[in-house]
């Protein structure tokens, strides 16, 4: 059962179940009955903030970028290292301890991209736009490290990552040890000094 503070206003109690829920279960298996009995608000004020289950979703993968990749995952690396190419292999020693709790969940922009076929939707688009966004920050790092394709290598990055979290989510308790390992094999190809 989701956990949220009575005190927060209705809109901020039915995001912050749903987010939780969402993170934790996806967003086809959770329906709003669920997310309304959890959070303790009325049908009406779901309805009132979120006009539907897709907006509900977007503010939800909205505050997944704020908290998972800004708050968390970029603000951990630039604490963990100071130069490109060790933030680069820092995404991944982040991932280790996270694959290592109770509640890794993995990448709910993944989930959802999947969960959600049609390429048009806005959900789906929502979820691909977040995941470009992640590129975005490898691209820049790439760029600072003075790779001369930042974003072919960054999609090269990327793959490590997501693909790091599939394994992780399969079981594999060194998917982040075995995507750093190939990340510094790419940081090497691209003559990057960790």
């Amino acid at each position: 059962m989701a956990t949220v503070p009575p005190a927060l206003s209705g809109r901020e109690r039915v995001l912050a179940t749903a987010y939780e829920l969402f993170s934790r279960h996806g967003t086809r298996a959770v329906g709003v009955d669920r997310i309304i009995a959890e959070s303790g608000v009325a049908k009406m004020t779901l309805y009132r903030n979120f006009a539907s289950k897709d907006e509900l979703i977007l503010a939800f993968l909205d505050r997944r970028d704020t908290e998972w990749t800004r708050a968390w995952l970029q603000a951990e690396i630039e604490r963990r290292a100071e130069t490109p190419g060790g933030r680069l292999l820092a995404i991944f020693d982040t991932f280790g301890e996270w694959f290592a709790t109770d509640t890794f969940e993995g990448c709910s922009f993944i989930n959802v991209m999947l969960e959600v076929c049609e390429p048009e939707h806005p959900v789906r688009a929502a979820a691909v736009r977040h995941l470009a966004s992640i590129r975005a920050m490898l691209s820049e790092l790439a760029e600072a490290a003075g790779v001369e394709q930042p974003d072919a290598f960054a999609r090269q990055w990327h793959i490590l990552m997501k693909g790091s979290i599939v394994a992780a989510a399969e079981g594999d308790h060194q998917a982040a040890a075995r995507a750093q390992e190939l990340g510094g094999l790419l940081l090497e190809r691209h003559a990057i000094t960790p």
